[in-house]
């Protein structure tokens, strides 16, 4: 072994407690960037494998009633490679329980034919036999409502709707189809890349929401579909543009009541999975580049420490014919094996919290296979950054190491220039004495002391915003849930109604004091060559039921004369209020008109778009129709009004906000809850190696002053006071220094996390400061107690031993 080698495995051994810290600053920074992006990629390449092997389609499109005849027309739109007409239909599923509001997705299933494009993955159970197969079949268990009319319906449900049901093969589930309930008997569970993320307005909710996959002409009969269909997929073909395609398909569907057709990028499920891929990209990145600067930081500060201390080794190899490459690459090997062993432990924790994040996507987005992968180039690519920390953040360091003349080296350090710090050079003279040697000491290196204030300043920026997205979602369900919904129920029709008629029939249903009825149309907003699909929401004049709120709780009305959009639509569109938007309607009317925008309004969730719903049936040329119905109910007796609107047979669902609640606080408080902690915990390792290693090298740097000092008749206590005060005062410094940053981290990241879907409000509670102040505390009183046991073990004799 060389005898640098030998001299690099002494200097680790003697500096095993700072190099630690260093590699566990490096590892959390490291396993943030990888657990991310490795959960991320495992998450895009599950779905691109989905995608491929069940033939996802790439253009889709809603027809209220257009004739199988059509679908051959449908071949010959340019750049179409393939064509899948269906029967979908959304229908009120009965549980056991009368509170309990589940909506049913229907789908259509030739058991004789299966499905070129987005195909059904069993998971368990068996497939779809044929209509009337399942008439006098009986299963076992269950949770649904038992009886019905007619024969009993076979059925494949999705996973993620029978895992959280407990549903199983020989399970049975009531669904009102078109005004009949029939008895749907589970034979199977399946998966379709169509529903890989299943919800209701973009939330998820698995109790709440079914896919069913039934026989075609079951389903074609129940809705007198027979002979039509009103849902087409396409594939396209190799270089078509899925804008042209979709433009074609419109028109070709434009005569029977087509909606606009789409391309995959506005499909739901898909969409739901490119905004959670774009989100966590941001935080992967973000965050593990604030840690691998402050390991950038500490690594400079021990290699200075080190070299400083070493002048003299320095200079006696140099004497001893050692090159200067030799040198510089004797400490990169330093820095090289502390980055190393942070980059492995790194890998470890991103495996280990990869696996982990990947089992909480497998709650929200179901696929046939979905494990992680750590991929090859992620781990070159946390390599390279991991040796770009080491090699930046110690250049400096190593330069000065290599431009030291031996002779100058072979003297001691100039010392350092001591002089009145600024409290006392604005009169402020009669500071304690320990406090006037301590700002000298930090006055007199103000780039270290700046960055030890910023290294622990960005931990308690890290524990600030891995808990304000627990104060944001707070946020948002206070704003959408008692806010905004002030009702307890909605009801929807399959097909609008007479307004006044069903409020007066619903008005009677025992426990209901008050309904609010609304309509909403789908629609395409244009403002010159820029056009947003969205849907316009026509509620009361003055709702009191389904309010608007924007950002800041406050109500706005709609518009009788104009519309009123979110700002993040309004810009999309780059319309300012005044403007005229063109309106196309897309629920099969073809009908358009021009409406000024009246006001904008900030929301947090969702491109949305109202009108009093008086001013949207003028648009539609009708009278008052509604299609939702928002209920207020006497408290304690929603399950009782529950249970009367099984009664009527219009009602196509039922919405419960206290179910979708529920559904919520149990997914998200536990997803937040692992977030913040895994977050605060790499805090507390950047706190801790801020604060340690800044204590151990002014203690080295000091140690003749001290024991000076306790030889003139200082105690332990008064001598660790100048360390462990400098210390607390780097703390004092950074707490609100951090905060700040903190808050302008908050806003940078939910500027980058800001879509279509969400609009996170900035919303930090005093409870999150708070939170943040104490675990930085309690991390420097755990180095302070360590570096305390060490000023107690001071050996003063060599510490006072000078060179001559």
């Amino acid at each position: 072994m060389k005898a640098l080698d030998r001299k690099l495995l002494r200097d680790l051994a003697r500096l095993w407690s700072q190099a630690l810290t260093i590699a566990l600053v490096v590892a959390s920074g490291i396993g943030g960037f990888l657990t991310t992006l490795s959960a991320v990629e495992s998450l895009a390449a599950a779905r691109e494998r989905f995608y491929a092997e069940a033939h996802f389609a790439e253009v889709f499109a809603s027809v209220r009633r257009a004739p199988l005849a059509l679908v051959q027309g449908l071949r010959q739109i340019p750049g179409v490679a393939d064509v899948q007409v269906s029967i979908e239909q959304g229908v009120r599923i009965e549980t056991d329980d009368p509170a309990d509001a589940v909506i049913g997705q229907l789908i259509g299933l030739d058991p004789a034919q299966p499905p070129r494009l987005n195909q059904v993955v069993l998971r368990s159970g068996r497939g779809l036999e044929g209509a009337g197969s399942a008439g006098n079949a009986r299963g076992t268990g269950g949770t649904g409502g038992a009886g019905g009319t007619g024969e009993a319906l076979e059925a494949l449900v999705s996973e993620a709707f029978a895992t959280a049901r407990g549903l199983e093969p020989g399970s049975r589930l009531a669904a009102l189809v078109n005004g009949k309930r029939r008895e749907l008997l589970i034979v199977g569970i399946a998966l379709s890349p169509e529903y890989v993320f299943a919800g209701l307005g973009g939330m998820p909710d698995q109790r709440g929401f079914g896919v069913f996959w039934v026989d075609r002409e079951a389903l074609a009969a129940a809705f007198d579909l027979r002979g039509a269909f009103n849902r087409v997929a396409l594939r396209l073909a190799p270089g078509a543009r899925a804008a042209d395609v979709a433009q074609a398909l419109g028109r070709a569907l434009a005569p029977y009541g087509g909606r606009e057709a789409t391309g995959r990028d506005e499909q739901p499920s898909h969409k739901m999975l490119d905004n959670e891929i774009a989100e966590q990209q941001v935080m992967g990145t973000v965050l593990p580049a604030i840690f691998l600067g402050v390991a950038a930081f500490l690594l400079n500060v021990v290699i200075s420490r080190v070299v400083s201390v070493q002048r003299e080794q320095i200079a006696a190899l140099k004497a001893l014919g050692y090159a200067d490459a030799s040198i510089a690459g004797h400490y990169l090997k330093l820095v090289g094996a502390i980055c190393l062993l942070g980059w492995m432990l790194g890998l470890v924790l991103g495996k280990w919290l990869g696996v982990l994040f990947v089992g909480l996507y497998a709650e929200f987005f179901r696929f046939p296979v979905f494990e992680h992968r750590l991929g090859g180039e992620l781990v070159a690519i946390s390599f390279a950054v991991t040796a770009l920390t080491a090699v930046v953040g110690t250049l400096q360091a190593i330069g000065a190491a290599v431009r030291l003349a031996p002779a100058e080296a072979m003297r001691p350090p100039a010392p350092g220039r001591f002089r009145p710090t600024w409290p006392e050079r604005l009169g402020l003279t009669r500071l304690p004495t320990a406090l006037r040697m301590i700002l000298r000491e930090m006055e007199r290196r103000p780039w270290r002391s700046a960055l030890s204030v910023g290294g622990v300043a960005a931990s308690v920026a890290i524990v600030v915003m891995g808990n304000f997205f627990r104060d944001a979602i707070e946020e948002v369900v206070d704003s959408t849930f008692n806010l905004s919904m002030r009702n307890d129920l909605v009801l929807w029709l399959a097909e609008p109604a007479d307004a006044p008629r069903v409020v007066a029939e619903v008005s009677r249903l025992p426990g209901v004091i008050g309904v609010e009825a609304s309509r909403q149309i789908a629609v395409r907003l244009s403002k010159g060559h820029r056009s947003e699909r969205t849907s316009i929401q026509g509620g009361a004049a003055e709702p009191e039921l389904r309010r608007i709120i924007d950002r800041d709780g406050r109500q706005v009305l709609p518009q009788p004369h104009g519309l009123v959009l979110t700002d993040r639509l309004a810009e999309k569109l780059q319309a300012r209020v005044g403007d005229a938007l063109e309106v196309e309607l897309q629920d099969g009317s073809a009908r358009t008109a021009r409406v000024p925008l009246a006001a904008t309004v900030r929301e947090m969730m969702g491109l949305n778009a109202y009108l009093p719903r008086a001013a949207l049936n003028r648009l539609r040329g009708e009278g008052d129709l509604a299609d939702q119905f928002s209920l207020a109910i006497e408290r304690g007796r929603e399950a009782q009004v529950m249970v009367a609107v099984r009664a009527l047979p219009r009602v196509a669902g039922v919405f419960s906000k206290a179910t979708l609640w529920r559904n919520m606080q149990e997914i998200s408080a536990r997803n937040i809850r692992i977030m913040s902690t895994v977050l605060t915990l790499f805090a507390a390792v950047i706190a801790v190696g801020v604060v340690y290693n800044n204590a151990r090298i002014a203690l080295a740097e000091r140690a003749w002053e001290l024991a000076s000092l306790r030889v003139l008749g200082f105690t332990r206590a008064e001598v660790a006071t100048l360390l462990l005060g400098e210390m607390a005062l780097v703390i004092a410094l950074a707490l609100p220094l951090g905060m700040a940053a903190g808050d302008a981290l908050v806003h940078t990241v939910v500027q980058l996390l800001r879509n279509d879907q969400f609009d996170f409000p900035v919303v930090i509670r005093a409870r999150t400061f708070a939170w943040a102040g104490l675990c930085v505390v309690a991390a420097g009183l755990g180095s302070a107690w360590v570096v305390r046991r060490r000023i107690d073990r001071l050996d003063m004799v060599a510490a006072l031993k000078t060179r001559e």
